[in-house]
């Protein structure tokens, strides 16, 4: 058997038309080898890959361009190792932003000490709602999503990480308002890309559809705009993960639904407009 390091390095010039980045090969690596991290798999690249079948297998896999997270069942989301399968879009940096937007602002509006209702909608993973709850541990942390496969895979993740997470099936606000449930704060990363041309290969072809491309006919955005006044005890703070080009069409939403508010949208760390926020008084 070769060596981690022998095997990456075949593996990385056999891979180069593909482009395939040297750090999949190492999170791969990393699993089959048993490893916690990265670090661990260069600290350890002279010993004898064990499982060099497995590896060649799941090069193959790559080829095909199907995401590394997905062939190992694992995504790396602030701090935690989270379980991710093709029910589940894979977490991005763009929505560990999110989070960190929301723990920055918040304060402006609420003591994030006290006891608040949070809603993230559409968890998939349940990225967002055990980031929220790291953070922020009084919080009742609230999780829902349509897809009940997306749902097993969040309550894995909660059961894993120790996040103490009410979970709801349903579509939107439907699931608390039929649970009577009053939301101080809502955070979404919905459906937003308006053209498959937009999204990667990888993307278009694995990650789940109903969590990727946005019908204005039927958005996530109009529901809870338009929705949001039966869940909404006192002031209400939304914080969205968005598309750039859907600045004007999220603009005229807000004419339509929402009345004394206050709205910000944010560039993230690349310039581009990227998150939407909202405070209803």
């Amino acid at each position: 058997m070769p060596s981690i390091n022998e095997a990456i390095k075949q593996a990385t010039a056999e891979l180069k038309p593909y482009g395939i980045l040297a750090l999949d090969l190492r999170l791969l690596a990393m699993h089959d080898e048993g490893y916690k991290e990265q670090m661990d798999v260069l600290i350890n690249k002279d010993k004898e890959m064990h499982h060099y079948a497995l590896f060649l297998e799941q090069i193959e896999r790559l080829k095909k361009e199907e995401p590394v997270e997905y062939i190992i069942n694992q995504a790396d989301f602030l701090g935690h190792h989270l379980y991710v399968d093709p029910s589940v879009l894979i977490p991005r940096s763009e929505t560990e932003e999110l989070v960190a937007k929301v723990t920055e602002k918040i304060g402006d509006y609420y003591d994030p000490r006290n006891y608040l209702v949070c809603a993230d909608i559409g968890t998939g993973s349940g990225a967002i709602a055990i980031a929220l709850k790291d953070a922020f541990p009084n919080w009742l942390m609230c999780a829902s999503d349509l897809s009940p496969a997306a749902l097993n895979v969040a309550k894995k993740n909660f059961a894993s990480t120790g996040a103490q997470v009410d979970v709801y099936e349903g579509d939107g606000l439907k699931p608390f308002i039929d649970a009577r449930l009053n939301l101080d704060i809502i955070v979404t990363n919905p459906p937003y890309i308006l053209s498959k041309a937009d999204a990667q290969l990888s993307v278009r072809n694995y990650e789940p559809a109903t969590a990727l491309w946005l019908d204005k006919e039927n958005s996530l955005y109009e529901a809870i705009f338009r929705d949001y006044k039966a869940v909404k005890r006192g002031t209400l703070y939304m914080a969205f993960e968005i598309s750039p080009d859907l600045v004007d069409y999220l603009i005229a939403l807000m004419k339509r639904y929402l009345s004394d508010c206050e709205y910000e949208f944010v560039a993230d760390l690349n310039g581009l407009t990227r998150f939407l926020f909202i405070y209803l008084k």
